[in-house]
């Protein structure tokens, strides 16, 4: 089979064919191909003088930024495995993962370094300090990889007890490329605006887009609404990579400012869970193209995309499966015929082989190739994916499923909100009811109820509504609804 096959160092091959198109920018700065590869090569020396080769396990604790993509480069060209770090956790979070990992180095941006307790006794290496380092000239560089070995772990954001560490192959992250390829196409002039973070899959997976297609990125270190208008329209970005929130954020501003997105944008990647259709709907009156997507963690960024002549007649559908991959909906170990919600189950080159160190949690996601998601959705007559919820966060009500994303939606409609979430909590009479937790202005708890009533059933509709400054997200601004529950008032549980 292909997957068992060695391919060429991306960095590497990339460098060789077309050694003079630009690579990175960040800021006034660029840089091409084959000056990144030099750079990375000196990097991988140094790594290799520390003791860093192939099988070793590595942290990495950074923002987006030219040194961290360096690393993630130079790793691969020594052969160790990345642990991509969430710049948001705390030092023992971040002291945990290292040790459940088993990474005996971390490197960290320099801002950033204080913040790991060394009591694992791994090597914590600032940025500035790395290239202080003597190079090896010796030093043994993969010039191929394998596509079965591992080449990062991940964690999961860890909503329901400990995250678990996600392995990545070197064909899983491939894999994922090409069929993002396949469904929406290359352009010798593509470039991808970088506003997630690296560290979290949908940010990595731009990176090795960038090597694979050989098609420029440019980075921003941290999401501005008004920052990335404006670098799409003066950079000529033609593809980027989103959540709803950011999207949502980005409208707002074009239609403050009155601006609008040049003809070079043709795809708004819009991923991280079931987007509002108020937010689609305005989004296509705006002429902004938005594909929907599906994917996570554990199939190396999206495996779901919605293709360019289903993305007005599927309005609110994540798509079909990428060319490799598969799609089936399970209830009660059967499979679901169109229109049935059940569990969305998902099988491909992309899908890990499992978490590090968790056999339990792998052999219970994980059945005969394919994973079980946890997500709730279905397919309607023609194959079309449609994400309804997480399945930890359906609300059962008096025996009917309400799901949060569907009255968050509702509510996102209502011109003077501007956030939503929503939680189950307990009810003696029904089991479970809804909560609304509503970020905006000039709004009442009548007003909200009517507007929810108009257009919801009446056993979906919020108890009650909270109004808060803000709502917890994680780093690629997920909304985080495990946390709302904090918000509760004492006397609702």
């Amino acid at each position: 089979m292909f997957e068992t096959q060695v391919v060429p160092n991306w960095l590497m091959q990339r460098a060789y064919l077309t050694p003079n198109r630009v690579a990175i920018k960040v800021g006034d700065r660029e840089i091409t191909f084959e000056e990144l590869h030099n750079q990375v090569l000196q990097t991988a020396r140094r790594l290799y003088s520390l003791g860093i080769h192939k099988g070793t396990k590595v942290g990495l604790l950074s923002n987006n930024s030219m040194e961290m993509i360096e690393l993630i480069h130079a790793i691969k060209y020594v052969g160790g495995i990345t642990v991509l770090l969430n710049t948001r956790l705390t030092s023992q979070e971040i002291s945990w993962q290292l040790e459940d990992s088993g990474a005996t180095y971390l490197f960290a941006e320099s801002s950033l370094s204080t913040k790991v307790d060394n009591g694992n006794n791994i090597q914590i290496i600032s940025f500035d300090a790395l290239y202080d380092i003597e190079p090896c000239t010796e030093a043994e560089i993969q010039q191929e990889f394998s596509l079965l070995e591992y080449d990062t772990i991940m964690y999961t954001s860890g909503t329901t007890g400990r995250p678990k560490g996600v392995l990545h192959t070197y064909g899983n992250h491939y894999w994922s490329a090409i069929g993002s390829a396949l469904n929406l196409g290359i352009h010798q002039n593509d470039s991808w605006l970088a506003c997630v973070p690296f560290f979290h899959v949908s940010g990595l997976s731009i990176l090795m887009r960038s090597v694979i297609y050989g098609m420029k990125v440019v980075i921003l270190e941290q999401f501005s609404p008004s920052i990335v208008n404006r670098m799409i329209i003066k950079e000529n970005i033609s593809m980027i990579s989103v959540v709803s929130t950011m999207l949502f954020q980005m409208v707002e501003h074009l239609e403050h400012e009155n601006l609008h997105y040049a003809d070079s944008l043709r795809c708004v990647l819009l991923g991280g869970g079931p987007a509002p259709k108020s937010l689609l709907e305005k989004s296509k009156s705006l002429n902004i193209p938005v594909f929907q997507t599906y994917g996570m963690t554990e199939t190396a960024s999206q495996l779901v995309t919605l293709s360019p002549e289903y993305s007005l007649s599927k309005l609110g559908s994540a798509g079909k499966p990428l060319f490799h991959s598969q799609v089936r909906i399970i209830n009660e170990g059967k499979e679901q015929p169109p229109f049935q919600p059940g569990e969305i189950v998902v099988k491909g080159p992309t899908v890990t082989s499992g978490y590090y160190n968790r056999m339990e949690a792998t052999k219970e996601s994980i059945k005969e190739g394919w994973l079980y998601t946890g997500d709730i959705g279905y397919l309607d007559e023609e194959g079309f994916l449609f994400v309804l919820d997480r399945r930890k966060d359906l609300i059962i009500s008096g025996g009917e499923n309400i799901y949060p994303a569907e009255i968050e939606g509702v509510l996102l409609s209502h011109t003077n909100v501007k956030e939503a979430g929503v939680i189950g909590i307990e009810d003696e009479k029904w089991g479970q009811v809804p909560v609304a937790f509503v970020v905006g202005d000039q709004l009442t708890y009548e007003e909200l109820e009517k507007y929810c009533l108009d257009q919801l059933a009446k056993y979906k509709v919020p108890r009650s509504f909270y109004f808060v400054q803000e709502l917890p997200r994680n780093a690629t601004n997920k909304l985080q609804r495990h946390k709302l529950l904090e918000l509760v008032p004492i006397h609702e549980n």
